[in-house]
């Protein structure tokens, strides 16, 4: 009784928190108990009303129960593709999608003659019913009969041309529509991958929402490469018959719609007789699909098509694709993007005579002496000294294969990707006549041998390198990570690589000093040019100045480039890495590249089982860099950098050399004589000469004046446009631009300006 609260007392705090608290729990409870039983009522009347829908005995398992697993697994499929569909419609982000395929570039070497062109003018291409009829029939039958009944994807013919191959054990017949081929040209690459072929068909559905099917087609008969360097049925019809498409017979509209399939195979200007075996193909598949009868293609088989012999015209194709792949990127800057009329002239730092001379050399080096050593392509890259590329070539032969071995090629340096190891060295407090002890040693369960498998004991860096030791890199990269091990010598060593412009991967592993990592020779090369340039890394370019088809120039290198020269290692180390690597040429490995009475600096690479051989060298002019291999990377026969790719080297560098004046490089000791030496080979002076040069000097003079005539058109322009007069009298020309010889734009271009 002594508990209990009297009546006139107040209940204490907990008293009242009690009270709180079992009246919350009440009606939680309570709450709990009617949702709990409202549930239940809601679920029986939801069971009593399906009940109505019960299926039982065969209905249920041959009927329900499939579509409800049907229904289950469409939810999910489409999930999925929703999924898929995201990356291929980010493709198509930009409003401007279609019209950016319409780039369409007039390539000039240096000196302003035209070389070349790429990409596809749509307003010079064949309206689609300007086409033959049988053109169209022909391009049908072969590439998709069931073009304007399917809806971007031909399901028949996709299961069709899979048991087709299945049967034949291979790929006999392809599978996509004209409309997925299209997307591909349109939006992706050529890699054989299953991510892009899911996007290429997502694509595809949208082109077809967006385009009608005459659209589309008249859009793939402009677009499909057609081989030769030919984008689109017109070109192609202009590079191998001569004639517009309008006019191409029966055999000859075969012949075109058979290069949809492989152009570089069945090109007529490369293989004739596979071009006309393709062909007669087609001429099959127009009487298989019903669109002509055997009657009507009989003539075109007893009169096969004959193709214009192009062998001898020698477009530098590798040379031209690098500045196209250029020109796609700089058209999204910034100069660029304002203008509607995606048709250029660009003048590229191509040196013709050079570009010739590297590719004849290279020939004839394989021709000559590819059955002893095994080998059977290479590459060359000349650039400037500013990284303007002068010549490239990307493999024996264009025709036969557009692989650009010279910049998408990644292969191993061997020991050209040395200097880059002493250079860090010098960085890092060492001199060329430091002394490192060359003897065995391992990192981990690695263990690096020297060419001869022999030690020469202690040798100073400029002795390492010149007889090529590989044991000295790697001692040099574990000295240079010290106490935090070899890891962060390396780290070092990828730190100037990347400084003087190499973007290649290049993964951290032991054996990265003596090059086992990968480069493309593009950027190998460009990135010697370091060293003569007193330590600034350039960056590798084709283009030299852009102008619209109307000659207003839009953009120069020199005044519109973003990228300098920045400084990517000290003067003086360049000078060291010079002076060591000149001994290399003169003394070491690389005697065969020694140039008559120039100065010259350079690295051997040999890899591991002869899979590369390598030479990039410089002057004070020009840095090259050589490459010899094989695509499927069989080993070569003891090719070493020294040999083939040191004497291509030297064969281009001495043509390249001719009569110009000589630069010397810091660190070497000066050139005997101020300019090169015309070759006399035999004393006959048949070898090729080259052609007189500009002065530096004249050069910018030149292009100071290029320059102040574009200023002054420009402001011409501006007066005119607000209605002001002329800043010059009509007797004053002192402002007027001048139009340069052999040019109607007023451009200096035709100039021989080196």
């Amino acid at each position: 009784m002594q508990d209990q609260i009297p009546f006139n007392e107040k209940p204490d705090w907990r008293q009242r928190l009690r009270t709180y608290l079992l009246d919350f729990d009440a009606r939680l409870d309570s709450a709990l108990f009617r949702s709990g039983r409202m549930a239940r009522e809601a679920f029986e009347r939801f069971r009593d009303f399906m009940d109505r829908f019960h299926v039982a005995g065969w209905r249920r398992w041959l009927l329900v129960e499939p579509l409800s697993e049907l229904a289950t697994f469409g939810a999910g499929g489409l999930l999925l593709a929703l999924v898929l569909a995201v990356p291929a419609f980010r493709e198509t982000a930009d409003e401007d999608w279609l019209k950016k395929s319409e780039l369409a570039v007039v390539f000039l070497d240096r000196y302003g003659n035209e070389i070349g062109s790429r990409g596809i003018k749509h307003s010079n291409s064949v309206a689609l019913a300007d086409f033959p009829d049988h053109l169209i029939k022909a391009v049908l039958a072969t590439e998709d009969r069931r073009f304007y009944e399917h809806f971007g994807i031909d399901i028949s013919g996709t299961f069709r041309a899979l048991v087709t191959n299945a049967r034949a054990g291979g790929v006999v017949q392809g599978g996509s529509s004209i409309t997925q081929q299209l997307a591909k040209n349109l939006f992706l690459n050529n890699e054989r991958t299953i991510e892009r072929k899911v996007k290429e068909a997502f694509l595809a559905l949208w082109l077809e929402t967006r385009l009608t099917k005459n659209e589309i087609l008249k859009l793939y008969l402009d677009r499909a490469y057609m081989g030769g360097g030919a984008f689109g049925v017109d070109a192609a019809a202009q590079f191998y018959f001569g004639k517009s498409a309008r006019d191409v017979n029966l055999a000859e509209a075969a012949m075109l719609a058979g290069l949809f399939k492989a152009p570089t195979k069945f090109a007529p200007h490369i293989n004739l007789p596979a071009a006309r075996a393709r062909a007669n193909v087609v001429l099959d598949n127009l009487v298989d699909a019903g669109f002509m009868t055997e009657g009507q293609v009989f003539g075109a088989r007893r009169n096969p098509a004959v193709a214009i012999d192009r062998r001898d015209e020698g477009a530098p194709g590798y040379y031209l694709d690098y500045a196209f792949d250029e020109m796609r990127k700089l058209v999204e800057t910034p100069p660029f993007r304002n203008i509607s009329d995606r048709a250029f002239v660009v003048r590229t730092a191509l040196d013709l005579g050079l570009q010739r001379t590297a590719e004849d050399t290279v020939e004839s080096m394989i021709r000559q002496f590819g059955r002893d050593y095994h080998v059977k392509q290479g590459a060359v890259v000349v650039a400037d000294l500013d990284g303007a590329v002068r010549a490239m070539v990307g493999g024996l032969d264009y025709n036969v294969s557009q692989f650009n071995r010279a910049t998408d090629a990644y292969r191993q340096p061997g020991s050209s990707f040395k200097p880059y190891v002493y250079a860090t060295a010098l960085m890092n407090g060492f001199k060329p006549t430091s002394v490192v002890v060359d003897s065995p040693v391992c990192i981990g369960n690695w263990c690096p041998q020297n060419y001869g498998r022999s030690y020469s004991g202690a040798v100073t860096l400029t002795q390492a390198i010149t007889r090529s030791i590989n044991v000295v890199p790697v001692k040099l990269s574990i000295m240079l990570g010290g106490s935090a091990g070899p890891r962060a010598g390396r780290a070092k060593i990828i730190q100037t690589a990347r400084r003087m412009g190499i973007k290649a991967p290049l993964p951290d592993t032991p054996s990265l000093p003596i090059g086992a990592d990968e480069v493309t020779l593009l950027e190998h090369t460009v990135a010697y040019a370091t060293f003569p340039n007193q330590g600034k890394a350039v960056k590798p370019h084709a283009i030299l100045e852009v102008r619209s088809g109307t000659g207003d120039t839009i953009w120069r290198w020199d005044r519109d480039e973003s990228k300098k020269p920045t400084q990517a290692i000290p003067p003086q180390v360049a000078a060291d890495m010079a002076m060591m690597m000149n001994h290399v040429v003169e003394e070491g490995t690389a005697k065969r590249a020694m140039l008559d009475g120039i100065k010259a600096a350079g690295k051997t690479g040999t890899t591991n089982s002869y899979r590369d051989a390598w030479f990039v060298g410089y002057t004070g002019n020009f840095v090259c860099g050589v490459w010899y291999g094989n695509d499927d990377y069989s080993p070569l026969n003891r090719m070493t950098g020294g040999s083939l790719p040191a004497q291509t080297w030297h064969e281009i560098m001495a043509y390249a050399h001719q009569g110009i004046e000589l630069k010397q490089i810091a660190g070497v000791p000066k050139n005997p004589a101020t300019v090169g030496p015309i070759i006399d080979r035999d004393g006959k002076g048949d070898a090729p000469i080259r052609p007189a040069m500009l002065t530096n000097k004249g050069v910018q003079t030149l292009l100071r004046v290029e320059q102040l005539m574009d200023e002054a058109g420009r402001q011409l322009s501006a007066a005119g446009a607000a209605g002001e007069s002329a800043p010059a009298a009509a007797g004053d020309q002192s402002l007027k631009p001048r139009t340069a010889p052999g040019r109607a734009d007023g451009s200096v271009g035709s100039i021989a300006i080196r």
